[in-house]
């Protein structure tokens, strides 16, 4: 995949900064070749619950951030994170104190 395609489906305009932080995350993220069309699948499927993927800024991760309104859209968007984690076994590292989940890569 891509890194311009990966920035775009994700909603950033690419430039040299953001190829080189996409290609650290990739290279960083365990199985990534497995898992990347399900992380942007993810994004995409996020939307509705006001909750998205996007780059870390402090680690070479994607993460998952969720800025749902509602618990009930919160509730939607944790439910959605479990399901893709489960069904691609994909390893998750919660943030502490945030509504936030790095992408580690695929968990064998």
């Amino acid at each position: 995949m891509q890194t311009d395609a990966i920035l775009n489906q994700l909603g950033y305009m690419p430039n040299e900064a953001l190829t080189g932080q996409v290609t650290r995350i990739v290279n960083n993220t365990r199985g990534f070749e497995k898992i990347g069309k399900h992380i942007l699948d993810l994004h995409k499927t996020l939307k509705v619950e006001n909750s998205y993927v996007a780059m870390s800024n402090s680690n070479d991760y994607f993460k998952i951030k969720i800025e749902s309104p509602s618990n009930a859209l919160k509730a939607a968007a944790l439910e959605k994170i479990e399901h893709f984690s489960n069904k691609y076994k994909i390893k998750l590292q919660k943030v502490d104190g945030k509504d936030t989940y790095y992408i580690i890569g695929f968990d064998k």
